[in-house]
């Protein structure tokens, strides 16, 4: 028994040195594997379409500042990258002020129409009537980036609007070619979605061609949103008191939807104190409820505190395991508290206390992980019940990145949630609509299509904003600018850029790097470890197996990008190379 027990510890001794000497290797190779990241001094632009990029960069060198940048690449994005963001949906973004440091948060996400009601997509036996709240009219918020746009360039923007507004209208009405380059995620969104948008004469019109979406290499003309886009930039209150706004009442009634005139006049964005918290020598700060970004951002870098996970390798099971472990904690925890904080309180400071993170890492075995179903959730007074799904392969959304000159910086994120959002499009407006009250609890413990699960803090309510994922996130360090950084994903934005924050922090990785670099996934359910094909190495998934990990390999997700402001005055940055995008500087 002696001498097993001997050989037993030497092995698993040999098997440890060879994942940590494989890590070590894999995470040189993985620095020399992506492209040299982009650097700049003046300015710069991350998104992901390079059109939309070069609108961006266009403001800058005018004289615009990161706001004018920002909303002209938005504006842009909503033409160039229609299935992911657009005018017909919402979002969140961060500015950080490069003179005073100062960084404020704005909340101009969808909002429950007001007669929304709790089982609006129930059946009288309270089943989920299914794809309502997906597809179709009655599946739409009342959007919010025209007015978060406006709202934001309005209080800090240098550049006339309708100046920044201008080349997103080029893009429509002349047109743009559909990139070359077919990434597995636009494959995916079109099949996905296909049967919807014909469904849609409006959209039908505008995407397909004989019933087929128009191809790599064709070009893409979209004649009435540029028409609705020379309307806002002249006066951007068309869109929810003007002619916009009464076309999209008016087809929102013929087809059985309930966002009115009375919503949209009604709709206001909300400035926010953002979420911020120590993490080493860094300031991190992201985005407050109604996202859930920002808190479970924080709390899991909370729970990892002062582990070194440097000293244990980057791609080291140790590491890995410990921050699946966490990921679990605090998607368990979104679950069950995490809303509109107009509607419900949201424990945000407990949440992200470091004495709350020193009790949930105190339950976390290193050598176990622990099944979903026992891990505990806040304040848990009885057992929940709660469906074990396969989420939707969406990857929708976008993210874009904007520093100046002077450091004031843009982080922010939109979309029409999932892929060409409700697959309709307000007649005669080019305006393809979103499916965000999909993002509400539809009922207690039913997954939405990312898998995730609400309660009643996420409940629909009349003119309640739909819990988030979203997580637009800005860095300081010794109170100057360091990182901006954020992505799309649905349900894995918070993880994503978790791994993103901690290859720069942590690995000390270089921008292309941080943001290429292979990821996991765990939401809490459904229990299943989710990692990129040939993102670990054989050894490290043996022993994640062990420690009883329910590893799923699937497709490639995310399209992340960042920019970093370097020591020496410099501006670093890159785009996911699995996606389109690119980064424009001067």
């Amino acid at each position: 028994m002696y001498v097993l027990k001997q050989f037993t510890q030497v092995s698993i001794t040999a098997i440890s040195f060879s994942i940590f000497f494989y890590n070590q290797v894999t995470n040189q190779i993985a620095s020399a594997a992506f492209p040299a990241p982009l650097r700049s001094k003046q300015g710069m632009v991350t998104s992901a379409h390079p059109l939309a990029s070069d609108a961006g960069l266009l403001m800058l060198k005018k004289g615009g500042n990161a706001v004018d940048a920002a909303v002209a690449t938005t504006f842009a994005i909503s033409v160039v990258e229609p299935f992911s963001a657009g005018i017909g949906g919402g979002g969140f973004l961060l500015i950080h002020q490069g003179k005073t440091g100062k960084i404020a948060a704005l909340d101009f996400r969808e909002r429950a129409p007001i007669k929304a009601s709790r089982n609006m997509y129930l059946d009288a036996q309270g089943k989920v009537r299914e794809n309502l709240s997906t597809n179709g009219h009655l599946a739409v918020g009342t959007p919010g980036t025209v007015a978060g746009l406006y709202e934001v360039h309005r209080k800090y923007g240098k550049l006339p609007w309708k100046e920044v507004v201008q080349p997103a209208i080029v893009l429509a009405q002349n047109g743009f070619i559909l990139a070359p380059k077919i990434t597995p995620r636009s494959i995916t969104t079109q099949e996905a979605r296909k049967k919807v948008i014909l469904a849609n004469p409006a959209a039908r019109k505008i995407f397909t061609r004989n019933g087929d979406f128009y191809q790599p290499g064709e070009k893409l003309i979209q004649r009435d949103l540029a028409k609705t886009l020379t309307e806002i930039s002249q006066n951007p209150q068309s869109f929810y008191t003007g002619r916009i706004a009464k076309a999209i009442s008016a087809d929102m009634a013929k087809n059985g939807g309930i966002i009115n005139l009375a919503d949209l006049k009604a709709y206001k964005p909300i400035w926010r104190n953002p979420i911020c918290g120590d993490f080493r020598n860094h300031q991190v700060c992201s985005m407050p409820p109604p996202s859930s970004g920002g808190v479970h951002l924080l709390q899991i870098l909370n729970i990892i505190g002062n582990t070194d996970l440097k000293v244990w390798g980057w791609r080291n099971p140790d590491a890995l395991h410990l921050l699946v472990e966490a990921m679990k904690i605090a998607y368990a925890d979104r679950a069950k508290v995490l809303g509109d904080p107009d509607f419900v309180k949201v424990p945000v400071t407990q949440l992200i206390s470091p004495a709350y993170a020193k009790i949930r890492r105190q339950q976390i075995d290193m050598q176990r992980a622990k099944p979903a179903s026992e891990v505990r959730i806040w304040r848990e007074k009885r057992k929940e019940k709660w469906s074990n799904p396969k989420f939707y392969e969406s990857q929708e959304t976008s993210h874009l990145n904007v520093v100046d000159a002077e450091r004031n910086a843009i982080s922010l994120t939109f979309t029409i949630n999932t892929g060409f959002g409700a697959g309709v499009v307000a007649e005669g407006t080019g305006i393809l609509l979103n499916n965000e009250m999909d993002d509400f609890a539809i009922a207690p413990g039913v997954p939405n299509s990312f898998g995730l699960i609400g309660n009643e803090a996420n409940a629909i309510a009349p003119r309640k904003t739909p819990l988030s994922s979203m997580t637009p996130t800005i860095i300081t360090e010794n109170g100057k600018l360091r990182m901006v950084t954020g992505t799309p994903g649905g349900s894995t934005i918070i993880t994503q850029v978790l791994q993103v924050v901690l290859n720069v922090i942590e690995y000390k990785m270089d921008a292309s790097t941080a943001v290429s670099t292979p990821r996991i996934h765990h939401q809490w359910f459904p229990d299943e470890l989710r990692v990129e094909p040939w993102g670990l190495d054989a050894m490290t998934l043996q022993e994640l197996r062990r420690r009883g990990h329910n590893i799923v390999e699937k497709p490639v997700w995310g399209n992340a990008n960042i920019i970093l402001a370097n020591p020496d005055g410099s501006l670093e940055a890159a785009t996911d190379s699995r996606g389109e995008g690119e980064a424009r500087g001067f």
